[in-house]
């Protein structure tokens, strides 16, 4: 069922919504990454969700400019995504990289930089998440299947 009116899909209320959505996934991530619920990495993403796919509450699939052109990268979201549709997983796509390192520190213990290309948020081991950003990033996302947008685009805003 879609909530959202002619009104939210044009002009003001769209650029609004589109900026509270953004907000409420920064919050989603910075209350997740001390609770150790933050996944990073195609390849760690995938595994997690070959693993326990009920554990994920959403996807995020990031790219920059130079992303577009890198077809092996292009394959592997084609695939997670095709799964994270299969198992009601909510996927967004994030633009600005750069912002989202800033959010989840960027870098692994040593110093390498992480693979921000995939990140996935999942359930506290203790409990079902119930987090108002989270459910307001997941009707987000209900309403925009609505449309046909399987995969909304994010852009998070600079700080």
């Amino acid at each position: 069922m879609c909530n959202m009116t002619f009104e939210e899909l044009s002009g003001d209320h769209s650029a609004e919504r589109m900026d509270s959505v953004a907000k409420a996934l920064e919050e989603i991530l910075r209350s997740a990454l001390p609770q150790g619920c933050i996944t990073v990495g195609v390849y760690e993403a995938a595994k997690s969700l070959n693993v326990d796919p009920d554990n994920v509450v959403l996807c995020l699939l990031a790219t920059d400019e130079e992303d577009v052109n890198d077809v092996a990268l292009q394959i592997h979201f084609t695939l997670i995504q095709a799964f994270c549709c299969e198992n009601d997983i909510n996927i967004l796509r994030v633009n600005n990289m750069r912002r989202l390192a800033e959010i989840l520190g960027g870098v692994k213990p040593g110093g390498e930089p992480m693979d921000l290309h995939c990140v996935l948020v999942t359930n506290p081991q203790s409990s079902t998440w119930k987090d108002p950003a989270l459910s307001k990033v997941n009707g987000f996302c209900r309403d925009s299947r609505c449309l046909d947008q399987w995969v909304p685009v994010i852009n998070l805003p600079e700080r």
